[in-house]
């Protein structure tokens, strides 16, 4: 896709501030540090759209971006060890969960896994979590610029092992661009999921 426009719209933490724009939404969610800031700002060919740091748990609210006037990305806080306070990390769940389980704008999620790492108990509860609740997803295997193709064939396998088969995985770095398409290809396919969902929707007759 040739991103023309992607603008920062606004930062909320509570529901009555989530934003009226009425756009497919492709929320984005990993654990701290797994560089979805980095995923998402490639993914737009910018480089400083969506803050990076170095520091786990920068991300403490939910942020939207408008990309073409199309679509919406969803920056969701990250989990997992965020050097925050413990009070703020206990806010997030909550924060989240309602978001993922109430946005009717949502396409799907693009879950985030540290390709040179086995899924850990956090990303699994995420991914039980999206799936008993007919939220779809793809997961993007970050970072394999720094592991070997044999390693990423490995992380490929073992997340077929525990994911249902239709659920797209995908290799990306965001240093070199690698898997970039792919994913970009992957998100159209949760848009055109939800446009056929609420097509048959409207499909549906009326009850007597």
């Amino acid at each position: 896709m040739k991103v023309t426009t992607a603008e920062f719209l606004c930062s909320i933490d509570q529901q009555r501030e989530y934003p009226s724009i009425k756009k497919p939404e492709i929320a984005f969610a990993g654990r701290s540090n797994v560089g979805k800031s980095s995923m998402i700002n490639t993914l737009l060919g910018r480089k400083n759209l969506v803050r990076t740091s170095k520091t786990p748990g920068l991300t403490r609210k939910i942020n939207f971006f408008v990309v073409n006037n199309l679509l919406v990305f969803v920056d969701l806080p990250g989990y997992g060890f965020a050097a925050v306070p413990l009070e703020i990390r206990k806010q997030w769940g909550p924060m989240v969960e309602t978001y993922l389980k109430g946005r009717e704008e949502l396409a799907g999620v693009v879950v985030i896994v540290d390709s040179r790492r086995e899924p850990t108990d956090f990303d699994k509860t995420l991914f039980d979590f999206l799936q008993s609740n007919g939220i779809l997803f793809v997961v993007a295997l970050s970072k394999i610029d720094k592991i070997t193709n044999s390693l990423f064939v490995s992380q490929i396998r073992g997340l077929r092992s525990i994911l249902s088969p239709e659920i797209p995985a995908v290799g990306f770095s965001a240093t070199t661009g690698t898997g970039k398409n792919e994913l970009w290809k992957a998100i159209k396919y949760l848009i055109e999921c939800q446009k056929a969902t609420r097509g048959s929707l409207r499909q549906q007759p009326e009850n007597p």
